[in-house]
């Protein structure tokens, strides 16, 4: 894969309450200060929180497809799958290292090493890869993933993924190949300090390019595990884009993923959400999305038009432009692109409600930064795209 050194540093200035990292601030409790009254703004952090994980979850999914799907037909280059060069494997490649297999010497295995610097010198992310072809158009894999603050050799976090690919073609590494198209299941969880924190399961049907354009759809279902102490409630989230959208490769070597995820948000005690699994889907549209979410209460519907770009896997732009939530809440998202990737302001967001600004955002390429509620201060950690804590 050719890299370009600036982009690919995906940095996470990762939140001190989130076990490392600097520049955070303390979460603050929710107060009903400010003639706002306390009910009031735990209704405003419940709202904050909702939207935040809306958008998370496919800007989420997203990453995790453009980092285990090959771009290329994989016979020579280095299946990061964003190459037509063939690179040396175990080489730092301005800000990765890609082993095949890794580091471990586990048969059928990759591992791929993303640093917040070009030298390679920091590690930001360690994601390795076990899979075993079950036939000659599918396989599973088992997805290990470690995020770690800047200058901490211990991770922050971690995630784990289950995924099932079929009516794929694979490079010479086992990743599926996007132009041939393909079916993707995937379960996982984001674990933080010992606790299972974001379960989340999802699907994806890639259908095969045609002059350089995927269409796809998908859905998916989530939630806190842990949920919010502050609140003392958890947050979920079910829906998708289940027809119209589109993965464009674009001639300066990006890729842009287009389309507008709907679904539903819900709160509830903390334990008392769950995901429900049903049929997985192979064609779009899809009319009975294969996940879903129970327990608790509905917050309300959301309609989320989304526009990412990735460079080699990094993140390099996101806009959303008057999404609509429940009650009458908006978000509008830009990418601020002289705080560079590094910063939590290089996505910055507003929630507004019936024209009020109801919170704000800032988050680093990899999704880790901070919510804040306007009217009490009230702040909220986000790792990984969804807010944790």
């Amino acid at each position: 894969m050719r890299i370009s050194a600036p982009l690919i540093v995906l940095a996470a200035l990762t939140l001190a309450a989130c076990g490392g990292g600097s520049g955070s601030s303390p979460i603050v409790p929710p107060s009903g200060g400010s003639g706002n009254g306390g009910s009031s703004t735990q209704s405003q952090s419940e709202s904050a929180i909702a939207t935040a994980n809306a958008f998370g979850s496919p800007v989420k999914d997203f990453s995790n497809y453009e980092h285990t799907t090959s771009a290329t037909s994989g016979a020579s280059s280095m299946s990061i799958g964003r190459s037509t060069q063939s690179v040396p494997l175990g080489t730092c490649n301005n800000g990765i290292e890609f082993f095949a297999p890794d580091k471990n010497g586990d048969p059928n295995s990759t591992e791929r090493q993303y640093f917040y610097d070009g030298a390679c010198t920091q590690l930001a992310r360690d994601i390795v890869r076990i899979y075993t072809q079950s036939s000659p158009s599918s396989e599973t894999v088992n997805r290990a993933t470690k995020l770690y603050a800047p200058n901490n050799a211990t991770p922050i976090a971690d995630r784990s993924d289950s995924d099932t690919i079929s009516n794929a073609t694979f490079d010479k590494y086992g990743d599926p190949i996007a132009a041939n198209g393909f079916d993707r299941v995937d379960s996982g969880y984001l674990n933080i300090s010992g606790s299972r924190t974001i379960n989340s399961d999802g699907e994806l049907v890639m259908l095969a390019a045609s002059n350089g354009v995927n269409a796809f759809c998908r859905d998916s279902a989530g939630f806190n595990a842990t949920g919010i102490a502050k609140l003392n409630e958890t947050f979920g989230w079910q829906g998708g884009a289940l027809s119209g959208g589109t993965r464009t490769a674009n001639a300066d070597g990006s890729v842009t993923y287009s389309s507008t995820s709907a679904g539903s948000t819900f709160k509830g005690a903390i334990g008392s959400l769950s995901i429900s699994t049903g049929v997985q889907n192979t064609a779009c549209p899809i009319s009975t999305p294969m996940f879903g979410l129970t327990g608790g209460s509905q917050i309300g519907a959301y309609s989320i038009p989304i526009t990412v770009t990735y460079l080699h896997g990094a993140l390099q732009s996101l806009t959303i432009a008057n999404a609509t939530l429940a009650n009458g809440t908006t978000l509008n998202v830009t990418t601020n692109s002289s705080a560079g990737p590094t910063s939590n302001q290089f996505i910055t967001g507003t929630v507004a409600q019936n024209g009020t600004q109801l919170a704000t955002f800032g988050v680093d390429s990899f999704g880790n930064g901070t919510l804040t509620v306007t009217s009490s201060g009230a702040q909220f950690v986000i790792t990984d795209w969804h807010v944790v804590k």
